[in-house]
């Protein structure tokens, strides 16, 4: 059993920025495909970036494409969302999740989420 614990949310400004950090229990963390999702306000919850084991490979949401990166340290345990130039629309709870399977297939352990708030 993997848990996720999430760390970096608050309240910023549009245009602001903030960092994200997921820390697993897992000793075999470099195995697992890792994920940041959201859910805002009334909305579903969405994928937001991804990345694969080694760290090679990363996809984005169209909605923050150029704004957000997603980064791992298998030696830290840690995978990361830099998230900047910040909108009201980001705001929602950022979930980071874990899947031992292959890339787009579903996120199979969930961390409890951290809440992020941006003002306009």
């Amino acid at each position: 059993q993997v848990q996720l614990v999430e760390s970096g949310g608050g309240l910023v400004q549009a245009g602001g920025s903030l960092r994200l950090s997921c820390t697993a229990s897992e000793r075999t963390f470099s195995s697992y495909i890792m994920g940041w999702f959201r859910q805002g306000p009334g909305k579903a919850r969405e994928l937001v970036a991804a990345i694969s084991w080694s760290g090679s490979r990363t996809s984005y949401a169209d909605s923050v494409k150029g704004r957000f990166t997603i980064s791992r340290d298998n030696g830290k345990n840690t995978v990361y969302l830099e998230m900047n130039s910040l909108k009201p629309d980001d705001t929602g709870v950022y979930y980071c999740a874990a899947t031992p399977r292959t890339w787009g297939a579903p996120y199979d352990y969930w961390g409890h989420g951290t809440q992020v708030t941006v003002s306009s």
